[in-house]
């Protein structure tokens, strides 16, 4: 693998690490990937770990978040094809499952923070630590948003995905996408390398690639149009040191329309069935 950047812990640590690229998958892989990767979530102001409004990032999160709820749920309803089973992994606090719960999906979640799963139990969502902990069931429908990029032993863990997966189901995925033109612009500096958490950084061709080896194949990709806001935002911090709305949020936007020919999304959804 060549080297492709070499960009740091802006949340946590300060730490450095590279990315390197993979020309038969097209992605990008963190190195060293961390053995002990759970300090790197060691902090209250994780944000997928908390339902913080502390900072003005934090509102903006939250804000997003609840618009993006109905129509993650919406998305998923469409392929309830012989149940409506769902698994949630990487789970959070459980605000999707409750949403979805309302709408009567009988749910299960998977969450390794403690945290995380603490706020859901509050919220009435039970979780599993992991995989492993889940009772004997098959899925019509598992989500991951935003989740795939921080699981070691990829082909590993989607070899179970799949396994859990009803014959009729769904994978639903949702990456960050190093290719979008705010990836480029905010190079090392973008917000959605966050490593060494992300230990892979994915494109539209390492998605088909590696879901093609477990007989799956990519149905359908929606963009995520508001992620290249956020992601701006964030990274205009990082890479200047202050917040700079104005200039976060023309480059999201400019993203967003200049993707609008080019397909390559700041994040985007992709909807995953059997070959």
């Amino acid at each position: 693998m060549k080297p492709y950047l070499e960009t740091k812990d802006y949340t946590l640590t300060g730490e450095s690490f590279e990315l390197r690229h993979d020309p038969v998958l097209d992605m990008l892989v963190t190195k060293p990937q961390p053995e002990n990767l759970g300090k790197y979530y060691e902090s209250d102001d994780y944000i997928s770990h908390t339902d913080s409004r502390k900072s003005i990032f934090d509102k903006i999160y939250q804000t997003v978040k609840g618009i993006n709820l109905q129509s993650k749920v919406s998305l998923i309803n469409s392929y309830a094809s012989s149940g409506k089973t769902l698994l949630d992994v990487g789970a959070g606090t459980g605000d999707f499952l409750a949403v979805a719960k309302k709408q009567g999906w009988e749910i299960f979640g998977v969450e390794p923070s403690e945290l995380a799963t603490r706020k859901a139990s509050e919220k009435g969502i039970a979780l599993y630590a992991d995989l492993g902990a889940l009772p004997q069931k098959e899925f019509e429908v598992i989500t991951l948003w935003h989740v795939l990029e921080h699981m070691p032993d990829l082909d590993k863990q989607i070899s179970t995905l799949v396994g859990l997966l009803s014959e009729t189901g769904t994978l639903v995925v949702a990456v960050p996408n190093f290719k979008s033109y705010d990836a480029n612009y905010y190079h090392r500096f973008w917000a959605a390398y966050d490593v060494p958490r992300h230990l892979w950084h994915f494109s539209r061709n390492s998605i088909e690639r590696i879901f093609s080896r477990h007989g799956m194949r990519t149905v359908k990709t929606k963009p995520m149009i508001f992620d290249a806001f956020y992601v701006s935002l964030l990274s205009e911090k990082y890479k200047t040191g202050r917040q700079n709305f104005v200039k976060g949020f023309w480059l999201g936007l400019k993203s967003n329309l200049l993707a609008t020919k080019s397909k390559e999304y700041s994040s985007l959804i992709y909807v995953i069935k059997r070959d």
